[in-house]
């Protein structure tokens, strides 16, 4: 009985060399060797880094910063210490023990997310039992909501959700790694068996934007829609020789950076992502089909008497008989009469072709998530109110890019590029010629008479640097047809009109301040952000203003 009892440790001892030191040749030894491993090694996952957004210029706009996040396994937890847990944690006992018999049948879950690391060591410190944390990465935006709409925000776990981090969301991202790990009966890592994959960071992406302009243009539409008790409003600001946009503000806007109380209106690019009537801003298209039709030259004349003219039953009126105008007047004095005999003496297709041509009713070509195209009719028969509307700017729906892109092609003598919130190469710019050059130049030359004496844009003119442009003022739709008391105020300019630089488009949404013509409520806009731009850009100023400005000792 007693060797019996003596040699059974010698057999326990032997049968576990056999098991764990002597490799054995039958399949048992690797069978409970991958049993074993499994009940102790783990796979972790290692937050990739999100690729950082920039302006042209290299200025920070979106950036991620490494975070540590606490989570629990509920089923480990010590219930004796939960209020303690509680109060490392800021919260109540009460709050927090409900929270953790939600996840009862759970093996996760998040105590507290995106803790800056110090404030998560204090937590750690205690050692509460089942509580591990993890570093992730939490977006920070710089620029907050100066530049919100055209950069986006991702959510908790890193996923884009509005703007560029939305739209080019996978190449941002990355892909995450792993690492092994051995972990105890209670889940506490005691050893790093090593790295299985290494996480690979996302893609940096440098926008078209520039902060300097950016900052400009929040600031003064900003400003112009609390003054004029304006609903919304949008500035696009473009390169007239790349279509990169340079600035793209919106109001109201939003900070990325806290959204607690974000409001879903307030999260719209409002210059892609709404549509307006454009009004008298297409007239100068118009003008441009004309004379491509060959019916109409520079030099030739329009009877706009007696101030109106009758197309079915409708009475087109100007504010005055301005009798016989040149093609020039008529864009400068924006007169209805005269665009409207104009294109109904044109086949509407040469109107709608030339439209087309200049971007409205189809895509910018930015990619932007939720761009709205809006609509440019298409009529197998086009009665003469619809081929009047359609000259003046109702009846058809584009957005503030769509607009600024076609001034950038009258700008660049007819060369049509599309719209990029991408910094690009200047040398690979895509274009392709949209109207003929002298045609462009014509029409250009009419629009610097809108700012200047006798013009309805005086107000967006800049001392230093000559405009051209045209004001809009389009009636709202209401469900009475168009209502008389809301309106859309909009100037479309280019400057310096001499050798064009820039391109901005301003839309004022609903003034409620009594001055809704765009000449009043947009056209400064104009004048103050362009004129700002110019100046941050380092655009010589043109030599007559400069010998005005020595003449009274500037």
């Amino acid at each position: 009985m007693v060797f019996v009892m003596a040699s059974l440790p010698l057999a326990l001892v032997w049968h576990l060399a056999k098991l764990q030191v002597v490799p054995a040749q039958d399949k048992g030894y690797e069978f409970l060797q991958s049993e074993g491993e499994a009940r102790t090694q783990r796979s972790e996952v290692l937050n990739a880094y999100r690729g950082v957004i920039t302006d042209r210029n290299g200025e920070l706009l979106a950036v991620s910063t490494p975070v540590t996040s606490i989570y629990a396994n509920p089923q480990r937890l010590n219930p004796e210490q939960h209020n303690a847990l509680a109060k490392a944690l800021g919260e109540s006992p009460k709050k927090l023990s409900a929270r953790i018999a939600k996840y009862t049948n759970k093996q996760f879950m998040y105590l507290a997310r995106h803790l800056p690391p110090q404030e998560a060591e204090t937590i750690l410190r205690h050692r509460f039992a089942g509580v591990f944390s993890e570093t992730e990465y939490q977006r920070f935006y710089p620029a907050g909501e100066v530049a919100a709409h055209v950069v986006g925000f991702t959510n908790i776990n890193d996923h884009g959700q509005e703007g560029i981090e939305l739209a080019f969301d996978q190449y941002l991202a990355g892909s995450p790694g792993a690492k092994q790990v051995v972990k105890d009966l209670k889940g506490n890592i005691v050893r790093e068996d090593g790295l299985l994959k290494a996480p690979v960071s996302g893609q940096d992406i440098t926008l078209s934007l520039d902060l300097r302009l950016q900052y400009l243009a929040y600031r003064e539409l900003a400003s112009a829609v609390k003054k004029q008790g304006a609903k919304s409003g949008s500035v696009v600001v473009m390169d007239v020789k790349t279509g990169e946009v340079l600035a793209m503000a919106n109001q109201p806007a939003y900070n990325p950076n806290d959204r607690s109380s974000i409001k879903p209106a307030q999260l719209r690019n409002r210059a892609l992502t709404d549509v307006f009537e454009p009004g008298s801003t297409v007239k100068p298209l118009t003008m441009m089909a004309a004379l491509e039709s060959g019916k109409y030259h520079l030099n030739d004349t329009i009877n706009t008497s007696p101030g109106y003219v009758m197309v079915g039953r409708k009475a087109l009126l100007d504010p005055k008989d301005y009798g016989v105008m040149s093609l020039t007047k008529i864009i400068t004095k924006s007169s209805q009469v005269g665009i409207t005999k104009i294109a109904l003496s044109l086949e509407p297709v040469q109107i709608r072709d030339m439209f087309y041509r200049m971007g409205l009713g189809q895509s910018s070509g930015t990619g932007f998530p939720g761009e709205s195209i809006g609509v440019l009719p298409n009529r197998n028969r086009w009665h003469p109110i619809e081929v009047a509307t359609l000259a003046f700017g109702y009846g058809l729906n584009v957005n503030t890019v769509q607009l600024a892109q076609a001034y950038a092609a009258i700008a660049d003598g007819g060369e049509f590029k599309s719209a990029s919130l991408l910094k690009v190469d200047k040398s690979a710019v895509a274009k392709h010629s949209a109207v003929n050059a002298t045609i462009a130049q014509e029409v250009l030359n009419m629009m610097k008479t809108v700012p200047q004496p006798g013009g309805t844009a005086t107000r967006a003119q800049i001392d230093a640097y000559p405009v051209a442009g045209k004001t809009g003022t389009a009636h709202k739709v209401s469900s009475d047809g168009y209502a008389d008391d809301r309106h859309t105020a909009l100037f479309a300019g280019v400057a310096p009109a001499d050798n064009p630089r820039l391109v901005a488009i301003v839309v004022i949404n609903e003034p409620s301040d009594g001055h809704y013509f765009g000449g009043e409520a947009a056209a400064p806009v104009f004048a103050k952000i362009v004129e700002e731009s110019l100046k941050v850009l380092r655009v010589t100023p043109e030599l007559p203003a400069l010998q005005t400005a020595q003449v009274v000792g500037f």
